[in-house]
């Protein structure tokens, strides 16, 4: 199975390179103007993927991306039917921080012959929901309660707990339009307890907010809801993570 996407994100974090990826919600997509920005900024990737999908189509708009774009395009699916082969990868989440079955291995049971027909990259991640001040769609669809965000041992632990599970990547997420960023102590406590890269989404939506998740630990920065309502965030965002040396 190629592993190219990984070996990028492995070579990047032993050099203490920091990446950025911009997360597009299908239902959400209606101009190429982001990947256009995508591009001049040299994002890393581009992720795409939403808890619902009712206006927009899954696989057209993964199509159109590629077709404006050069940047490697991953799944980060809100379920098993949102799948592409016309994809780089796929982040195969595992739902860690709940105990709901069907996220945690019910889904992906589902979704292995499917997958694996695609010749997709799997990149397994465990993935932990970040209580960030309000109810977001991700903690409502999944039927789970975030770890709440001053419980920094629990997120450690869980996060441990995935990493030992043999999990490839961490990706802890306050959510799309998260009140509250995960807090910076929290990163950090995670970042030290693990040895596979960590990936941070949910309500960064300034360079400022991107620069404090990298100088705690994040490998790889995720924004979303803030792009859809300021595209030209992607180039200062981009700046900040890319120029950030420790």
């Amino acid at each position: 199975m190629q592993k190219k996407n990984y070996d990028t994100i492995i070579k990047n974090k032993a050099k203490g390179k920091k990446l950025f990826a911009v997360l597009i919600d299908p239902d959400k997509f209606e101009s190429v103007e982001v990947i256009k920005k995508a591009n001049r900024a040299g994002v890393d990737f581009i992720m795409v993927g939403g808890s619902l999908l009712s206006n927009g189509s899954f696989e057209n708009c993964i199509q159109t991306i590629k077709k404006n774009t050069t940047i490697p395009i991953i799944i980060f699916p809100g379920n098993h039917l949102q799948i592409s082969k016309n994809a780089a990868a796929i982040l195969l989440l595992s739902l860690i921080s709940g105990r709901n079955p069907e996220l945690l291995i019910g889904k992906h049971v589902i979704a292995a012959p499917l997958i694996k027909a695609s010749n997709l990259e799997v990149l397994s991640t465990g993935y932990m929901l970040i209580e960030s001040g309000k109810q977001t769609a991700a903690s409502y669809i999944s039927n789970t309660n975030p770890i709440p965000a001053d419980k920094n041992d629990i997120a450690v632990c869980t996060a441990m707990a995935g990493e030992q599970l043999g999990l490839k990547l961490i990706y802890m997420d306050a959510g799309s339009g998260a009140q509250n960023v995960i807090p910076a102590d929290m990163i950090k406590k995670v970042s030290k307890n693990i040895t596979i890269p960590l990936i941070i989404g949910g309500g960064i939506d300034s360079p400022k907010k991107a620069l404090l998740a990298c100088q705690s630990g994040a490998d790889i920065i995720v924004v979303g809801n803030a792009i859809e309502k300021n595209v030209s965030l992607i180039e200062s965002i981009a700046k900040t993570i890319h120029s950030y040396k420790k």
